[in-house]
């Protein structure tokens, strides 16, 4: 079966989930966490090298319950300092897109040194984490990065300076929750990439339906462009 190199998940509906199993939207996100194993361990095991994760946009972190977020920032740091182990063993390279701006400082210290001791030349999984994210302005910070290095804007160098790069463009964009928008999430990388839209809830979703959908995605015919 043909797998795609590059996917990434929208892991949309855990507040729901929350609230309809325990009337408590933290419910929901601690559920959420403990789903994202699973699907690491798939990923290493079918040799997929590239999955990046919708942790966190940049517009909930500042709109959001400051309580929800308080609480969402302490899921972050207990799921790092718990699997730092596992990372390194398994060759995952974490890779964090999103701005620190707007970050407590023990976050910003966390998400540097993590990125730092799972960085290996050939890591079996390069796992990108969108928190604190906007590609709007992920593809700005690349357009003033090429100019500041004094490089025409080119699609190459645009390209080369997104917070993604190592993982390259998007095959497969997977979204839960049955929404059906981007919201904000690698638009530019997304430009020739499947995308799948879900109704379960990201708590709910697991690896039948992730299978159901890169059969589907092997099926599908590329036509890069049109």
């Amino acid at each position: 079966m043909k797998l795609p190199s590059h996917v990434a998940i929208i892991m949309d509906g855990n507040g729901r989930w929350g609230l309809k199993n325990y009337k408590n939207r933290i419910k929901g996100h601690q559920k959420g966490v403990e789903n994202i194993k699973p699907f690491i361990d798939f990923f290493l095991k079918k040799k997929i090298k590239n999955l990046t994760l919708y942790a966190l946009s940049k517009d909930n972190l500042l709109k959001r319950d400051q309580k929800e977020i308080n609480n969402i920032l302490d899921l972050l740091d207990k799921y790092l300092r718990q699997n730092n182990d596992f990372f390194i063993k398994n060759k995952i390279h974490l890779n964090f897109i999103g701005e620190n701006r707007n970050l407590p400082k023990n976050i910003k210290i966390l998400l540097k040194k993590t990125s730092k001791v799972t960085k290996l030349p050939k890591a079996n999984l390069v796992l990108n984490i969108a928190f604190n994210y906007s590609s709007r302005s992920d593809i700005i910070l690349s357009i003033k990065k090429t100019f500041k290095n004094k490089n025409n804007l080119t699609i190459k160098n645009l390209t080369k300076n997104l917070s993604t790069y190592i993982s390259g463009d998007l095959d497969l964009v997977i979204r839960t929750g049955g929404h059906k928008r981007l919201s904000d999430f690698l638009l530019w990388e997304s430009s020739y990439s499947e995308i799948y839209f879900c109704n379960k809830l990201w708590p709910d979703f697991n690896i039948r339906d992730l299978n159901r959908l890169l059969y589907n995605f092997s099926k599908i015919k590329r036509n890069f462009g049109s």
